[in-house]
């Protein structure tokens, strides 16, 4: 008797799934399993209906969906995710109903009514990785349906997911302009958690038509830059720059896009010089963030070009972290998650003292409990425990600072603000100068435009004792962020180089510098008083041995990789030691 063949056949599977289902169950059984039965009769199965669906399977927070064609599961998914954002509108955050989806075309096997096969397990896959009210597709799909749909995708790269041998090209999907569902062109897309900016096409006001490549390069350039950010959601082009020639309120742009934050910029022809400005806005307020004027000559427009792109990407990133620390301030404690907690205790992490490590860690602690795997949230504990050992022994919390560090790198992380920072703990913590360096290499790889990433990688640069190298990254941070937050550390790292090159007269004026932007930075009066000591000035070196005592009570001479490799860190102990420091 022939064995019965298998049936199979082609088809775009949707994966749905409700964000914090059990939590919402948890706080309100009745009216949640209410909403979920509304939100199946009222929007659900008559999509899935009106688009030549089938649900397949469902579970208690999960449904299955299956569609003959890729573009109807695409337009399906968009209406759906516009009418649950025009739902949960006036809804406190912690009442809404929010979405994830996965889109995948794939073989499928075909079992009775049941559905079964890679092309089903991958999608769900893809909803995993979709944030609240998010679309992700596979490769397949948006190769199907690019041009055919009112969209906008962005590119997530190849992933790696669970029980999926092969990495799967990822793409984001957001509705853009009008859809069958959108009530009113004024409908707005929920934020993603994370912060997201859309870079509108940079005005021409030159007059001269020609200068429209110019303008536009600026733009997408400042994209791409963009896009290296991993903790940054980026609007691709051919979304933000259906706004190029209308008159739109930066609050609408901000709606439609679904993004946080808005850079728009001009530019301005006037005999051969050329003026760039672009600034920064916080879609909800209008408020502007940032702002900058760049000028330079048309014979040099290439070179102008990459200028302004590489000053606005490198100032952006700390403009943006500030804002996102402010907003995770003004949240209600009740409705915090990881990342808001990550941010609280970024602050205090920057402060660079004992006390202030400790308030960072209990911050990151709660943010871990939530997120486990919370890659950043490991790499600053990492960072905090280091700090906090200065103020009391070089032993205590070193396995821990090791532990977190790992934690991060162990995540296979490309969150390149992680990757230094947990360099920069293996270092101190571990004196692994070969697993630090790689960390920190690779965090210039995903993004050499980081001032994050420049400023600490030149720390350990520095504590590594590639001393010019540091010297360079540091002074690269420094044109590209003047005004960040971490300043003092970019002139830290300076101060240490330029003592192990025996530049005593220079390295004290960048110590100057260093407290002069963080006066309670006591590794800062201690490079001063090491400084001073080579200088003869013992007077001067002995008053800034007490205020790092003032500082730090609990600090010792032997404070783990922060003077440098063991034979340059002697020179800087021993110089200390003379100043009157403590072992």
């Amino acid at each position: 008797m022939a064995e019965e063949r298998v049936q199979r056949r082609l088809a775009a599977i949707l994966a749905i799934d409700i964000v914090g289902y059990s939590r919402l169950m948890e706080a309100d059984e009745a009216r949640t399993l209410a909403r979920l039965k509304a939100l199946r009769a009222e929007i659900l199965h008559p999509k899935v209906a009106e688009y030549g669906g089938r649900i397949f399977k469902t579970t208690g927070d999960g449904t299955l969906v299956e569609f003959p064609s890729a573009v109807d599961a695409v337009n399906h998914a968009l209406d759906v995710q516009m009418e649950m954002a025009l739902r949960n509108a006036d809804l406190p955050e912690q009442r809404r109903l929010m979405l994830r989806m996965g889109i995948n075309l794939g073989d499928i096997i075909i079992e009775g009514d049941d559905i079964y096969g890679d092309g089903v397990n991958i999608a769900a896959r893809l909803e995993s990785l979709a944030e609240p009210g998010g679309i992700c597709l596979s490769g397949a799909v948006h190769e199907h349906v690019r041009g055919k749909v009112n969209a906008a995708f962005g590119d997530l790269g190849e992933q790696t997911v669970k029980n999926i041998a092969r990495p799967i090209r990822v793409w984001r999907v957001r509705p853009t302009g009008d859809t069958k569902s959108q009530i009113s062109s004024g409908a707005s897309l929920p934020l993603p958690v994370r912060p997201s900016i859309a870079v509108l096409a940079f005005q021409n006001m030159s007059g001269d038509p020609e200068q429209e490549y110019f303008a536009d390069g600026i733009a997408e350039d400042i994209i791409t830059g963009l896009s290296r950010f991993r903790w940054l959601d980026v609007i691709a082009r051919n979304s933000s720059f259906t706004f190029k020639g209308r008159n739109v309120d930066v609050r609408t742009i901000g709606r439609e896009l679904g993004v946080r934050y808005v850079l728009e910029g001009s530019v301005r022809k006037a005999g051969q010089q050329l003026r760039i400005t672009a600034q920064l806005v916080e879609a909800a307020t209008g408020s502007h963030l940032w702002a900058e004027r760049y000028d330079g000559a048309l014979a040099d427009v290439f070179d102008l070009q990459d200028k302004i792109t590489e000053g606005v990407v490198g100032a952006i990133e700390p403009s943006v972290r500030k804002a996102e620390i402010e907003r995770a301030r003004r949240k209600r404690t009740e409705n915090l998650d990881a990342y808001d907690f990550y941010l609280r205790a970024l602050p205090h992490a920057w402060a660079n003292t004992t006390e202030e490590a400790g308030k960072a860690l209990a911050l990151l602690d709660r943010a871990l409990k939530i997120d486990p795997t919370y890659a950043a949230a490991h790499s600053i504990a990492a960072f905090c425990i280091s700090i906090r050992a200065r103020g009391l022994s070089i032993n205590f919390g070193g396995e821990e600072a090791v532990r977190h560090a790992r934690a991060a790198l162990a995540t296979n992380t490309d969150d390149e603000v992680a990757l230094v920072y947990a360099g920069f703990g293996l270092l101190v913590a571990a004196h692994d100068r070969d697993g630090a360096l790689a960390a920190v290499s690779r965090a210039m790889e995903i993004n050499p435009n980081s001032p994050t990433v420049l400023g600490r990688g030149a720390l350990v640069y520095a504590m590594s004792g590639a001393h010019e190298t540091a010297i360079d990254l540091a002074q690269r941070s420094i044109r590209l962020s003047p005004h960040d937050p971490m300043r003092y550390a970019m002139e830290n790292a300076i101060c240490i180089a330029q003592f192990h090159r025996g530049r005593y007269a220079e390295a004290a004026e960048t110590a100057q510098r260093t407290i002069k932007y963080n006066p309670h930075f006591g590794i800062g009066y201690a490079m001063l008083a090491a400084c001073c000591v080579k200088l003869g000035r013992m007077d001067d070196a002995k008053d800034a041995a007490r205020r790092v005592v003032q500082l730090e009570p609990g600090f010792r001479i032997e404070t783990g990789g922060y003077w440098g490799p063991p034979d340059q860190a002697k020179a800087i102990a021993d110089a200390l030691r003379e100043a009157g420091l403590p072992e």
